[in-house]
């Protein structure tokens, strides 16, 4: 067995290269920003009413001063005369100040009588304009890689940008399988139902994969070679299953069978022991066990980092935090533990409940969880409010 560390390493080192395309902004939204994208003018490109009001010279407004009103612009125009001592033009929110203004009156504090206009009393100091640039200005951009959230959309569109360079999403293949799987809805006396797919591709698609469910294998070398044939095209071949010793865990001579690169074979980690990669061809090939919850935890620990590497975002773990244990954990044994838990974060520092039963099989408990507490190898007993590690599964 070698260490999770190490795990990752070979992968990452294997792990095929991602090409990058263009897509339409209205799609860029959680996809990879994959170069710099610079703004090809100001925002806003002119100074720019903030209300609705009338544009006049700062240097004239004063309680009861008068105007004469001798224009009206609106956003999407502009006023083609200059502004003299004395005079106003009557604006709205987001139109450009008349050459000669410098200030814009709110509609609240001027009385207007036909074509003049007084100013109140009492007016707001305001200025209300929004001079060029206060956004940000021509040549100021956003930075890669980067994935890109709904704001970085608009800020991008601003910036006068209808085409996104991007990443190309990962292409993930699942293959589950075992004789004894059937399909959710087709299930036999004495099937067990093949649920680990539909996790694991909820898992991927957060993380900005392309996810393709393939059919179920039989535990035999034919069908896992057919099934395997399927998934040429994809980045990685995940199978689901089959990748232990026992007499029906084919996956292992099949994909050598077909030319296989073995990059490794067990990892100390609990649950996920008998997790295996290789190069088959142009594609990466991650074996997981079947057990559910070490299918999952695979996911979270090996697969997230896979995809994230091949976006451009770094070859890392997932990020690691720090939080408080609310009961005591014995010690440790020889791999490194993920285990079940819920963290609450809304109590200062976050608190860890780790789930008593830890099977690998009970998916009830890892629909619970919400956090993986990260055990290292021979880690010694806990006491109650001891500082440990944990995995923020909502964190993505």
């Amino acid at each position: 067995m070698i260490s999770l560390d190490e795990a990752l390493r070979k992968i990452f080192d294997a792990l095929p290269e991602t090409d990058t395309e263009d897509v339409p902004i209205y799609e860029a939204s959680g996809r990879v920003l994959a170069r710099w994208l610079e703004a090809s003018r100001d925002q806003p490109p002119f100074d720019a009413s903030a209300m609705d009001g009338y544009a006049v010279r700062k240097s004239e407004a004063r309680p009861r001063a008068e105007f004469a009103v001798v224009g009206e612009v609106s956003a999407g125009e502009n006023y083609s005369g200059t502004v003299r001592s004395g005079e106003a033009v009557r604006i709205f929110t987001g139109a450009p100040l008349p050459v000669g203004c410098d200030h814009v009156i709110i509609q609240e504090d001027a009385e207007r009588n036909g074509t003049r206009i007084t100013l109140r009393d009492s007016f707001d100091s305001n200025s209300y304009v929004r001079p060029a640039g206060c956004d940000f200005r021509a040549g100021s951009g956003v930075g890669a890689p980067k994935k890109l959230s709904p704001v970085d959309t608009a800020l991008l569109a601003s910036m006068n940008h209808s085409k996104i360079p991007v990443y190309r999403r990962p292409v993930i293949a699942l293959l589950p399988t075992g004789n004894e799987l059937s399909m959710p809805g087709d299930s036999e006396p004495g099937n067990v139902i093949a649920s680990n797919p539909f996790a694991l591709k909820g898992i991927f698609e957060e993380a900005g994969a392309e996810v393709r469910l393939l059919p179920i294998a039989k535990d035999n070398e034919r069908s896992l070679s057919t099934a395997m044939s399927l998934a040429r095209d994809a980045d990685i071949l995940i199978t689901i299953g089959g990748a232990s010793v026992g007499k029906y865990d084919l996956v292992r001579s099949v994909a050598e069978s077909l030319g296989a690169k073995l990059l490794f074979h067990g990892v100390a980690v609990r649950p996920g022991k008998p997790l295996m990669a290789g190069i088959l061809d142009e594609t990466m090939l991650l074996a997981f066990p079947g057990n559910p919850v070490s299918s999952i935890v695979c996911a979270h620990v090996v697969g997230i980092p896979a995809i994230v590497a091949m976006q451009g975002l770094g070859r890392a773990h997932r990020k690691r935090n720090l939080g408080r244990l609310e009961t005591p954990l014995g010690p440790n044994g020889p791999r490194e533990h993920f285990m079940r838990a819920f963290v609450k974060k809304n109590c200062g520092f976050p608190s860890l409940q780790v789930f008593e039963r830890q099977d690998s099989s009970l998916l009830s408990v890892m629909a619970s969880a919400n956090a993986l507490v990260v055990r290292p190898p021979f880690g010694g007993s806990l006491d109650q409010g001891a500082e440990i590690e944990f995995i923020d599964l909502e964190a993505g």
